[in-house]
């Protein structure tokens, strides 16, 4: 590369930089800065299950990070919704591996919201680089005395070419009995990014409501408001023929981004329009089942059964868009 002569570390342009949080509830956390020299900036969260806390594009923001802010996993409430606690969103909070969505009940466990790998520490996490591109390495293990045994193994792959980010997943069974696996990609769009002005294109085949609330704005699933008091979240579910794909695009910042996905292999869409003041985001969000609770996924027979050693994969990819 040419450019090499110009430079005295690649740093100026491209890499990964390891940091530390120091003060507040993210004391300790380790934190990887990701660059890749055409704009896109994103920050991995070692101890949150190596998920993208921060994302930006030629200096604008493009997630939405809650009012929790950092939390460390020290101060991970499991009980009912006492996730929420400590739901820093960002633009990708992982959800699973044998919990997504409302808490229940099922199969003699008591499970909370959105599962627990969101607050699991990579075990492992290293990064490399070449010419193309910079990928990052995670293992999350989610594994439990006389319970369940599942391991998460995540790549990230940050182009350094064009502005694209691929995360690929695969979810392995170790225990010596079948075990749900489960997955949501909880994707969240903030401000600037989100307004609005921002334009959401869905592509999809069927949209469903998730409830009585959702159906009341089923006409506008894809306008957005500016931010309302006390504003009841409504959630959509998008069904697609083989690729799923989401856009969002706003053109007072004159760009946004793409959510790109194998629609076989992840079924499920899930689109959370959250209008409130401070509590603003869209969630968009592929997954293997909705967020409607292990419970009802096991009843409609939607839910993910892993046999012991067997694994799963999954990948989602994010482009960033200028037009």
């Amino acid at each position: 590369m040419k450019e090499m002569w110009y430079i005295g570390h690649e740093s100026q342009l491209y890499g990964v930089e390891e940091h530390r949080l120091v003060g507040g509830k993210g004391d300790g956390m380790r934190l990887l800065l990701v660059k890749n020299g055409k704009g896109l900036e994103f920050t991995v969260s070692a101890d949150r299950c190596a998920d993208i806390s921060r994302l930006s594009f030629r200096g604008v923001n493009m997630g939405y990070f809650s009012p929790s802010g950092y939390v460390a996993p020290a101060y991970y409430d499991d009980k009912g919704d006492g996730f929420l606690k400590s739901f820093s969103c960002g633009f990708l909070a992982t959800c699973g591996l044998t919990a997504v969505g409302t808490p229940c009940e099922d199969d003699g466990e008591t499970l909370p919201l959105h599962g627990t790998v969101g607050n699991i520490p990579a075990e492992h996490i290293y990064w490399e680089q070449d010419d193309q591109e910079i990928r990052i390495h995670a293992r999350m293990t989610d594994e439990v005395i006389f319970a369940h045994k599942l391991v998460l193994d995540r790549t990230i792959a940050c182009s350094l070419l064009t502005n694209e980010i691929t995360i690929k997943d695969t979810i392995t069974n170790r225990g010596d009995k079948e075990c749900p696996a489960m997955i949501l990609y909880h994707m969240n769009m903030g401000y600037p990014l989100l307004s609005e002005k921002s334009e959401i294109t869905i592509p999809s085949v069927k949209v469903t409501p998730r409830n009585d609330r959702a159906a009341e704005g089923i006409d506008s699933w894809d306008q957005m408001l500016t931010p309302q008091p006390q504003f009841e979240e409504q959630c959509y579910y998008h069904s697609f023929e083989k690729k799923g794909f989401a856009r969002i695009y706003n053109p007072d910042i004159a760009q946004g981004l793409e959510i790109s996905f194998d629609a076989d292999n992840l079924k499920f869409f899930t689109e959370w329009k959250m209008m409130g003041r401070r509590d603003y985001v869209l969630g968009l969000e592929p997954g293997n089942c909705t967020p409607d609770g292990r419970d009802r996924m096991r009843k409609e027979g939607k839910l993910t059964i892993l046999q012991p050693g067997e694994s799963v994969s999954y990948e989602v990819h994010v482009t960033m868009v200028t037009e």
